[in-house]
């Protein structure tokens, strides 16, 4: 009996056969070329990832590179940073809390809190400056250079430490001829982007960089519900939520007065509007984990349309001087943002979804960032010149202050009340300082062996105070637990790593790590008159081995690695029976994977590309136990670890369980073919695809709360006039239109979807 041939096999048997047919056109066009190797031959990456200008090969560390060109055709669509997710090995990311809430993994490691103060050990830096509040992590990206995904714990080079790695971005800087370039496109859902950069000289030894972003999609999901609203803010509305406005701005002014000293000043200012993220309450059905309710329906009931809204300003100083034997660099940087983000938390009426006959849903919540003020300080001092000894050192000053407050409105079944509660909120203010020294140094022993070695001594301490609280009907506080807490820590991190040059065309590298997060404090649980939680320092010992390979006269471009890492009191995240946030450490959690990048131009006009990596990881910790899936205290989930009952809470035990949304394996394909037109133009195909593995979405294992061989498409066909720098195509991403489950309210069964299918035609153009 013959058997139909799965989705996945169609979709790779298609891009095999498409593939095959491209290299055989190339092959036969290719023939004629004069000098193969030439036509064929990969362009060099350069890469920042150890603070000066490096060719990507000779770096000894596992480090990812995108282009600007590429982050641009992947957000077409209106994407944002999550755009990244699956298009680097061993990197993902997702949100639950819309646009302004990216949470971020690499080998596995992250966070799922989605409280506003949570600390994630993926550290972000745009042009030197890192970012560290959640909210700042969204800035968006725009006129960018180049993107670089540093893999595994760093600290000894950049900004904040930390365990898992950095993402860096490079915006393009102002020069001393005048550049441009902009991309535009128009697509489904009246989604309309514009990202654009000009610049150039203003006087002698004066140049500058404007840039700008706008995207835009319009509402596209129907609030159905026709009952009577909770809270007065809804009704029965098509194209009710689903939309946003994202309006950015940027500014840079470099200034060489001499042939020594150069300073750059950047300042860029934010406006966003949006829906924040739609949980659809029930779209999970028990025992399996397939999505089951349409994406452009919700049923709510209250939270006036989940409104989301920021607004972000910064300013930042970069300045080096040209001492000769070494060059001095100051970076000071201001960061400022405000905003909130409302929701139906629950994803729908509270009284449609009884529990033992009960109404039972906290109906709405909202978290407004009143006021947050970043400012960081770095000085370092590195040596020039291209000799055997190369060095740098330098110091960090980070300081990060705001005030939140939490709102949270439905129906409290508590074992002393039952009903509705208009008034439940908290205010807090949140301090976190920082300082750090930290150097490196590296020295080639031999024309092929060169050693480096870093270290870190960092200082972390953070503060929580409960300014005001209410939390029952009366609006009083009825708050018993801690109204402050301060956490701080010190410890010394390092690095050491060797490069061997076999050959010019390959080199084998090898590097230990280790690294520290300090201690994290979780502040949102006194909204539903809980004590503060907490988590202590966490560090990691990780060690690495790989190769980078140009082979076959430099047309094949082949790295990879292979790691280990041992998290020590790692910090991890569950929810209680509120679906809050909780704080604590396990013993530890170990993993080992494999990640590996190519690049390959077999044939003049095709370019093909491909990333994989592949990840075990486990929890190790029998004494501890997460809070499972509960209403009322009837389990709504099927949960398949060990359980204990506590009161009438149920609890499941995690040892040996996967780090949560650590996908098993990721799998991301590209692959581009030219077809010249007269002597400047080309026609070109272009498609990307990525696919992912098994990825627990929670601490324990369930038969629902995990995705498993999801997968997306894009696909863009397009004119090029390489004389005159225009493209003009057409373009869809997500060209399946798959709905792939990218998180849960686990106690409602509700589910967090991918962004649909978009269709869309694009201009770009630049300026030489």
């Amino acid at each position: 009996m013959r058997t139909a041939p799965s989705k996945h096999a169609l979709l790779l048997g298609t891009a095999f056969a498409a593939t095959l047919s491209l290299a055989g056109a190339a092959h036969a066009q290719q023939v004629a070329s004069a000098d193969p190797a030439s036509a064929t031959a990969l362009d060099a990456i350069v890469v920042t990832a150890e603070r000066r200008s490096e060719n990507l090969q000779k770096v000894p560390l596992s480090v990812a590179a995108v282009s600007g060109d590429q982050l641009r055709a992947v957000t077409a669509d209106g994407g944002d940073i999550l755009a990244l997710s699956g298009k680097v090995p061993s990197f993902y990311a997702e949100t639950t809390t819309g646009r302004i809430f990216p949470r971020f993994y690499i080998r596995g490691l992250g966070n799922i809190d989605f409280y506003l103060g949570a600390s994630q050990p993926v550290s972000i830096i745009q042009d030197d400056v890192v970012l560290e509040h959640v909210v700042l992590k969204s800035n968006p990206l725009f006129d960018i250079q180049q993107v670089e995904v540093l893999r595994g714990p760093q600290g000894s080079l950049f900004g904040r430490n930390t365990t898992a790695g950095i993402v860096k971005f490079d915006t393009v800087r102002p020069s001393d001829t005048y550049k441009g370039r902009f991309s535009a496109s128009y697509g489904s859902y009246g989604t309309t982007t514009f990202d654009g950069g000009v610049g150039g000289p203003i006087a002698d030894g004066l140049s500058f960089r404007a840039s700008v972003l706008y995207q835009h999609r319009d509402d596209w999901v129907d609030n159905t519900y026709a009952g009577a609203s909770a809270d007065g803010t809804m009704s029965p509305k098509k194209n009710a939520l689903g939309g946003f406005t994202e309006k950015d701005a940027r500014i840079q002014v470099l200034a060489k007065p001499n042939d020594k000293l150069s300073f750059l000043v950047s300042a860029h200012a934010r406006n966003y509007e949006g829906t924040s993220t739609l949980f659809l309450r029930q779209a999970i059905t028990k025992g399996s984990n397939k999505v089951s309710v349409p994406r452009d329906q919700v049923a709510l009931d209250e939270a006036a349309y989940n409104p989301q809204a920021y607004d972000t300003q910064g300013i930042s100083a970069h300045i080096d001087y040209d001492f000769g034997p070494v060059t001095l660099t100051s970076i000071s940087a201001y960061e400022h943002s405000a905003g909130y983000s409302r929701g139906d938390t629950d994803g729908g009426a509270a009284a449609n979804f009884p529990v033992n006959g009960v109404p039972n849903g906290f109906g709405q919540s909202m978290g407004q960032l009143r006021d947050l003020d970043q400012l960081t300080q770095e000085i370092r001092l590195a040596s020039n010149g291209d000799g055997k000894l190369k060095w740098q050192v330098g110091g960090l000053y980070f300081d990060s202050r705001d005030t939140t407050d939490f709102y949270q409105r439905g129906y409290f079944l508590l074992p002393t009340s039952a009903g509705y509660n208009p008034n439940n909120w908290v205010r807090l203010h949140n301090l976190n300082t920082s300082w750090a020294v930290f150097g490196q140094v590296s020295y080639q022993l031999t024309d092929a062996l060169t050693v480096t070695a870093g270290v870190r001594d960092t200082y972390d301490a953070k503060k929580t105070v409960l300014a005001k609280t209410s939390n029952n009907a009366a609006n009083v506080s009825t708050y018993a637990g801690r109204r402050y807490v301060r956490l701080a820590d010190e410890q010394v991190s390092w690095d050491l790593s060797a490069n061997y040059q076999v050959n010019p065309d390959v080199s084998l590298y090898a590097r230990a790590a280790k690294g520290f997060r300090g201690p994290t404090i979780q502040g949102r649980s006194a909204v539903f008159n809980a004590d503060f939680t907490t988590a202590d320092s966490e560090t990691i010992q990780s060690y690495e081995v790989g190769f980078k390979s140009a082979l076959l006269d430099n047309s094949l471009r082949l790295n990879a690695s292979a790691f280990t890492y041992e998290v020590k009191d790692i910090q991890l995240n569950g929810n209680d029976s509120n679906g809050n946030g909780v704080l604590f450490n396990a013993d530890k959690a170990k993993a080992y994977g494999v990640e590996a990048d190519l690049e390959w131009r077999p044939v003049q006009n095709l370019l093909l590309t491909a990333g994989a990596s592949y990840l075990h990881s486990e929890i190790q910790d029998k004494r501890v136990y997460a809070q499972v899936c509960a209403l009322n205290g009837v389990v709504v989930c099927t949960v398949e670890n060990p359980t204990i009952k506590v009161g009438t809470n149920t609890f499941a035990q995690i040892d040996g369980q996967p780090l949560p949304n650590a996908p098993k394996y990721n799998l991301n394909f590209t692959g581009r073919y030219d077809i010249p037109v007269g002597e400047a133009g080309r026609l070109f195909v272009a498609t990307d695809w990525n696919v992912q593995g098994y990825t627990n979405l929670v601490l324990y294992k369930t038969r629902e709360f995990y995705s498993k061989g999801s997968f997306e498409g894009g696909l863009k066909l397009g004119y090029e006039n390489l004389d005159k720098g225009y493209e003009i195509a057409v373009f869809g991403r997500n060209i399946t239109n798959e709905k792939n489950l990218k998180g849960v309210i686990e106690n409602y069964m509700a589910a967090v979807y991918n962004e649909p299918r978009v269709i869309g035609v694009s201009l770009s153009a630049k300026l030489k």
